[in-house]
């Protein structure tokens, strides 16, 4: 749907506002396509993980999805929009806050902004990146709470108060089913996850979910972003140009085309770090332990960690904040500083880095190679090294067991409608699936097959857990605690197993772009629970570089 079909329609709605009603609308804001051009036109790609199959759910009716929020959407006009663009895209989250203080616009004005966005490029078949899969029907409403609450005198608040958040849709939520991206979760109806709460305690407004790998990247070879219930999410850089990185694509994504303050992602082993990269975004995988993982569709109970997802470094600290807490229910838990905000507002000087660059990148990559350079010559001490080979045999066991008892685990706990959601384990789910292959595993479900084909036994599974860790943490050790290091600089998530094994965060940041118009990341990884060293590094690369762009098509 063009966007001028979609204004029109806005139009309608407005003048109609009377006789709207959002259980029976009287229009269609979006209409299915044949997608079997584009498809095509992908065949050979030479990513073969681009080589779709399918771009637009086959399952999911986004009138479903934006049809609730119509009524409201109805009344912001394109001029209203037009007039707030300079002051919320690209914007950060203090000067958006600053922006409400002077009474710019209100937190309700906020919301209807993104959500303008979101239905004009979401609802047009040529722009929509199948990002956004569903949105709280309720946030316009709890806008309007916040900005009655500052009006009645309430002053004392986080930062993320009133910011409108995207999740990822592993991640539960209220009010809003919580997917996987899986058809098996299509009605799971839950109680929020521990982060969510935090963030809702804080005053941040939850706008919706947003698409991602199925089951977090853990069903087959398929391409990154794709998932039966969401279809396949597309980078907003070149849409089926560039890959979205997975499994957080949606919150890359959405990210990148500014749809939100904010999103979550999940991470177990790059999947935060690898779309944050490909959407030319901020992206911080904690350490094991900072954020809760309660309320999480699992993969690992071993690796597996939520994580912020921004277009800047201060709005990172400040998402992060916004979810820490000790969580009795997750062993893994601590208890988080809040002083990794105001820490992160004072960056650290290059010439107080010590940073280990990769030879073999140098050797690679140029785009890498220059930024060192360019570091070094801004004061940074860089250390050249080669990190030493270590054994990663086994990495695939961790998975496969702790999903094989994890899942179980969340389906018995979070699950509220047993009848609705009617599987209970690994097995369940495969033999859900293939019951209806063409439609629920387009591209197969090797890996949920390969979990139930692992024979591995509890003793050795720990043994390999406990000599990873110890491999994972010597491959960046063997430099950071020769030279004291603050912390190892890699790309995109070229590292980030040897990361996860080793429960080490990571950071990435834009870093430039290739020839062809393809984002790509500088990677900061620092020692366990380092992630305040680690956002102030990324502070100041972030304010000498200046690197992000907004994507073509969506300023």
């Amino acid at each position: 749907m063009k966007k001028s079909v979609i204004l029109i329609l806005f139009a309608i709605s407005f003048s109609c506002q009377e006789k709207y009603e959002p259980q029976k609308p009287a229009v269609t804001l979006w209409e299915p396509y044949n997608d079997s051009t584009e498809v095509a036109a992908n065949q050979n790609h030479e990513n073969k993980r681009m080589r779709y199959k399918q771009i637009q759910s086959k399952v999911l009716d986004k009138n479903d999805v934006f049809l609730p929020l119509y009524g409201e959407v109805s009344k912001f006009s394109e001029k209203e929009y037009e007039r707030m663009k300079p002051l919320v895209l690209e914007q950060d989250i203090f000067t958006l806050q600053k922006h409400i203080v002077e009474k710019k616009y209100t937190y309700e004005k906020l919301v209807l902004f993104y959500l303008y966005r979101i239905y004009r490029y979401e609802l047009d078949n040529s722009a929509t990146l199948n990002t956004v899969i569903a949105l709280n029907a309720n946030v316009v409403k709890e806008a309007r709470a916040k900005d009655e609450e500052i009006a009645e005198g309430l002053e004392v608040r986080h930062p993320i108060y009133g910011m409108p958040i995207l999740l990822k849709d592993n991640v539960n939520t209220s009010g809003m089913k919580t997917t996987a991206g899986a058809i098996a979760l299509m009605d799971n109806e839950v109680d929020d996850a521990f982060i969510v709460k935090r963030l809702k305690e804080n005053g941040a407004l939850i706008l919706g979910k947003v698409n991602l790998s199925e089951w977090a990247n853990y069903l087959c070879d398929c391409p990154n972003g794709q998932s039966a219930v969401g279809g396949q999410t597309l980078n907003p850089y070149g849409r089926r140009v560039f890959d979205t990185g997975g499994s957080s694509a949606g919150s890359g994504t959405s990210m990148a085309a500014n749809y939100a303050a904010g999103a979550v992602g999940t991470e177990t082993s790059g999947s935060i770090l690898s779309p944050s990269s490909q959407n030319s975004i901020v992206g911080l995988k904690p350490t094991i332990g900072l954020l809760s993982r309660t309320g999480i569709v699992p993969i690992s109970s071993t690796l597996d960690t939520p994580g912020p997802m921004t277009r800047n470094i201060m709005d990172n600290a400040i998402l992060l904040t916004a979810m820490l807490g000790k969580d009795n229910a997750d062993p893994k838990s601590i208890e988080g500083s809040i002083d990794i905000l105001s820490m992160t507002m004072h960056q650290r000087k290059f010439k107080d880095m010590r940073l280990g660059a990769i030879k073999p990148l140098l050797e690679s990559d140029s785009i890498y190679k220059a930024t060192v350079e360019k570091m070094r010559l801004l004061g940074a001490e860089i250390i050249e090294f080669v990190p030493p080979e270590v054994s990663m045999q086994g990495f695939l066991s961790i998975l496969n067991i702790d999903m094989l008892n994890d899942l179980p685990e969340y389906l018995s706990t979070q699950v509220k409608d047993k009848n609705a959601v009617n599987i209970t384990s690994v097995a369940d789910v495969v033999a859900f699936n293939t019951a209806d292959s063409s439609i629920r595993i387009p591209y197969d479900q090797a890996r949920l097959d390969g979990i139930l084909a692992d024979s591995i036994s509890i003793e050795e599974l720990e043994k390999i857990k406990s000599t990873l860790e110890k491999n994972g943490r010597t491959f960046f050790d063997a430099a950071m605690d020769e030279h004291k290091l603050n912390a190892v600089l890699s790309i995109n998530n070229y590292h980030a197993g040897f990361a996860a094994v080793a429960k080490y965060p990571a950071l990435t940041v834009p870093m430039g772009y290739k020839p062809n118009g393809e984002p790509i990341g500088l990677t900061f990884i620092g020692k366990p629970f380092k992630e305040a060293d680690l956002l102030r590094m990324g502070r100041a690369f972030e304010a000498a570089f200046q690197v992000r762009k907004v994507p073509k098509g969506y300023e």
